[in-house]
């Protein structure tokens, strides 16, 4: 495999809730809008404060779990992949877009808390977790 430079690590909050979505062959995908301030001191002393948005995407079984757990304002941790895209809108003019397609999405512990419950399989069903990871099987060994 070859090194992957192209990680983001992005923490802030949700502007809205997560918007799930199914592709016409079924798969799950869900669009989360998230912010992130920044506050500093100008030259003058002046606080200011800048906020930077971001479009995240997840597919499939993050995506499913991401629309039934998170919602806007939860505070949101997103590691992933920085997508810069473009595409021409109804006027023709050409449209630019830089957005994270999400590996890993988590809530952020620091000011709240969460209770963890595993998904059985795929399709996002699941019941309260004990915190023990699953037994290993054979198709967890590298060799």
């Amino acid at each position: 495999m070859a090194f992957e430079s192209n990680f983001i690590t992005f923490i802030g909050n949700l502007t809205d809730d997560p918007e799930l979505r199914f592709t016409g062959g079924g798969a799950a995908v869900s669009t989360l809008r998230v912010a992130s301030n920044r506050r500093y001191t100008d030259r003058s002393g002046q606080q200011q404060e800048e906020t930077t948005y971001l479009n995240v995407n997840c597919w499939r079984d993050l995506a499913e779990n991401a629309a039934e757990s998170l919602h806007k304002g939860d505070r949101v941790i997103v590691i992933g992949r920085v997508r810069v895209r473009s595409y021409e809108n109804q006027q023709g003019q050409t449209v630019w877009v830089t957005e994270i397609e999400a590996d890993e999405i988590a809530p952020s512990l620091r000011w709240a808390r969460a209770q963890v419950s595993r998904t059985s399989g795929s399709g996002g069903g699941g019941g309260t977790s004990d915190f023990a990871p699953p037994p290993p099987s054979d198709d967890d060994v590298p060799f």
